[in-house]
């Protein structure tokens, strides 16, 4: 019975006696990894079913995002599979030429010589043009080849100024890779269109000597810098238009010599300064043409009256007669009776300080009237050149003192150093240019231009009579006759001239030295301004020797433009 009970349990559970007796000798000869020794658990039914439904779903979603991948987005992806192997490239246009007036090259274009697909710019290799003509930054691509900046890019002078013009449009291509990224075929899309030549008013010889002029002066008698610019006087047209020291566009754009490129930036003399249009300086005796025309014009005096000049003059202090301020002359025992020609031509200070703010019975102009006739000429005004950063000026008035000293108060003698061209007085070398030559030409301010177009005009506000413009040419002739700018007293070139030299730095250790001027004197055609920088006080150097150079460098080298002032 015991027997019979134990065997129907076993039926029941249906499990043999050596899957429970195991016989412990044997254990250790067991196969683990084939699992032997292991008791098997069948898989439920309701996991089976569970498996199958996510099983299903899978399949479904597969299912729906092939549809929307190869029905309703087919054309999409089919459009974005070409794009992996259709690429598109910039075919690059050609950059417009810069030419001067005679139409030789300044700017021009050049084979790479390397991987790069659009051409490089030259520069001509004569000094001086380096402001005028400014750089370019060229295009430029990533390590895959694309470029993130696709145009020849002007970044300074003419380059910059027109550059729209200059760059033309670029084309594009479009090209087949295979799975590598080797080009299987090419097309062009669209064609690019060449930039515009540009021709300027510049004469590519007058500016090369004149810059050699400038840096001469300069490396001769320790000046830090000079600018000047020779323009016509009856249509705007800058002949030259110089700045020393300047930059190397070439070197600039191709960008690898980074050590030049960094004594550009780090140089104390600020090459990358146009100081013929951005740089302001005290004008000094300059500005006494103008006073005299003021003075003739309002009939303080006529080209007649005499004023003594004895080397300097007393003004009592009203609050304490028994004081003096005293305001010098630059040469000691003074000039005898002076007029207006001799006035201007010996440079004789103490002739303005008397027509400028009046001493004893002669009337001065008062410096209400002497900024009305000094800003009716340009002075301390902007041009209106076309062309960089220019800068505007100060002519020094009983409000910018009080904007600038604590003492606010104007007194005589800030209107007589106001005269003679100092005492917080600032122009730019473009400025008194265009100013002298409004002079020559009667009273008409000319935009100056650099490229060829008909210049804007307008007439000196002041209704000033042509017989008193006429007496101040002729002064300014005696001033290279007989005068301060007697170095350029050639033979083959009549001159008119005025020179100036103005104070600076704290204990008035440098000095600042002009010249401006026209020629020829009889039918003149041009006007001219040198202005030399920060000179060693004591040194001999000079604007009007700078000058000298000039036109000597011009009559041997270069006779032909002497030949056409006729």
């Amino acid at each position: 019975m015991f027997s019979k009970i134990r065997k129907r349990k076993y039926k029941d559970y249906k499990i043999d006696p050596d899957e429970i007796f195991i016989d412990t000798i044997n254990v250790s000869d067991m196969d683990m990894q084939q699992f032997e020794g292991v008791i098997e658990k069948p898989i439920k039914v309701r996991n089976l079913f569970i498996i199958g439904i996510i099983f299903s779903i899978f399949v479904l979603f597969s299912i729906i995002r092939l549809f929307d991948l190869q029905i309703k987005k087919g054309d999409v992806f089919f459009v974005k599979s070409e794009n992996n192997v259709l690429r598109t490239k910039p075919i690059f246009a050609e950059r417009g030429i810069i030419y001067d007036r005679n139409g030789v090259e300044l700017a021009w274009n050049v084979e790479s010589g390397d991987k790069n697909i659009f051409l490089h710019r030259r520069y001509i290799d004569e000094t001086g043009f380096g402001h005028i003509l400014g750089y370019v930054n060229y295009p430029a691509a990533d390590a895959d080849g694309n470029y993130w900046r696709s145009y020849i890019e002007g970044k300074a002078g003419l380059e910059k100024k027109y550059n729209k013009e200059l760059s033309g449009e670029n084309g594009s291509s479009i090209f087949e890779v295979n799975a590598v990224g080797k080009q299987i075929s090419e097309n062009n899309i669209k064609e690019s269109i060449n930039g515009t030549n540009l021709k300027t008013t510049i004469d590519k010889d007058v500016q090369h000597y004149l810059y050699e002029a400038i840096k001469k002066q300069s490396e001769d008698f320790n000046f830090v810098a000079g600018s000047g610019g020779i323009m016509n006087i009856n249509n705007g047209e800058l002949i030259a238009l110089v700045s020393y020291p300047e930059y190397d566009p070439y070197i600039l754009a191709e960008g690898n010599d980074i050590e030049k490129i960094n004594k550009f930036f780090n140089s104390s003399s600020k090459p990358f300064l146009n100081r013929a249009i951005s740089g302001l300086y005290s004008p000094g005796s300059i500005v006494k043409p103008f006073i005299a025309i003021a003075a003739l014009n309002e009939g303080i005096i006529t080209d007649k009256t005499k004023i003594l000049s004895i080397g300097s003059i007393k003004v009592p202090n009203k609050y304490n007669p028994s004081k003096y301020s005293i305001f010098k002359d630059w040469k000691f025992g003074g000039h005898g009776y002076t007029d207006v020609y001799l006035a201007i031509a010996e440079s004789v200070n103490t002739f303005f300080y008397a027509i400028g703010g009046g001493y004893k019975d002669q009337e001065g102009l008062g410096i209400t009237r002497i900024e009305e006739y000094l800003r009716a000429f340009g002075i301390s005004e902007k041009t209106g050149i076309d062309f960089g950063m220019e800068s505007k000026g100060t002519i020094p008035d009983p409000e910018w003192k009080k904007r600038l000293y604590k003492d606010g108060t104007w007194r005589l003698g800030d209107t007589y150093i106001t005269s003679i061209g100092q005492f917080g007085f600032q122009v730019s070398p473009i400025q008194m240019l265009r100013a002298i030559s409004s002079l020559a030409n009667n009273g008409v301010l000319l935009e100056p231009i650099l490229v060829k177009k008909k210049a804007k005009k307008e007439l000196v506000s002041k209704n000033i009579f042509k017989k008193d413009y006429s007496i101040i040419r002729k002064a300014m002739r005696e001033t290279v006759t007989k005068g301060t700018a007697r170095n350029i007293n050639v033979s083959f070139i009549d001159f008119a001239a005025k020179t100036g030299t103005a104070q600076v730095g704290k204990n008035n250790e440098f000095y600042n030295s002009w010249i401006i001027g026209f020629f020829p004197y009889e039918n003149p055609k041009y006007a001219f301004v040198i202005n030399m920088e920060r000179g060693e006080k004591g040194k001999s150097g000079s604007a009007s020797r700078a000058m000298r150079d000039f036109i000597l460098s011009v009559e041997e080298y270069y006779p032909q433009f002497c030949g056409n002032l006729g």
